[in-house]
């Protein structure tokens, strides 16, 4: 199983960035896929998740501003990503949760977002 995650980038404070995480190796549209995210010095949250039928849910931190979604056809989640804070710099990362776990893991996409 490969993820790949893209679409981080450096923007300002209120700008958008669309992150992009495509699967392969794996029937994608069984699994609750999700992003997460860790900052310097800081522990790695969830940030958004959606199930295999499309039901999402998001850290308080973000609801409103980011949205989760899949396109199974293409084995791909997104995460849109506006009103950005600096707060939200990171490197974000995807998870495909199988059985018990959060068992499959993209390489991390970098998102800067300057004051």
């Amino acid at each position: 199983v490969q993820l790949q995650a893209s679409g981080g980038g450096l923007v300002q404070a209120g700008g958008s960035l669309r992150l992009s995480c495509a699967a392969s190796g794996i029937t994608f549209s069984r699994n609750t896929v999700g992003w997460f995210r860790q900052a310097p010095g800081k522990q790695r949250e969830l940030v958004a998740g959606i199930t295999s039928i499309g039901i999402t849910n998001y850290a308080d931190s973000v609801r409103g501003r980011f949205t989760i979604s899949r396109d199974n056809a293409k084995n791909t989640v997104f995460l849109q990503m506006n009103s950005l804070k600096p707060e939200d710099t990171a490197v974000y990362y995807c998870a495909i949760y199988t059985l018990q776990d959060w068992d499959y893991w993209g390489q991390g996409t970098l998102v800067t977002v300057s004051s």
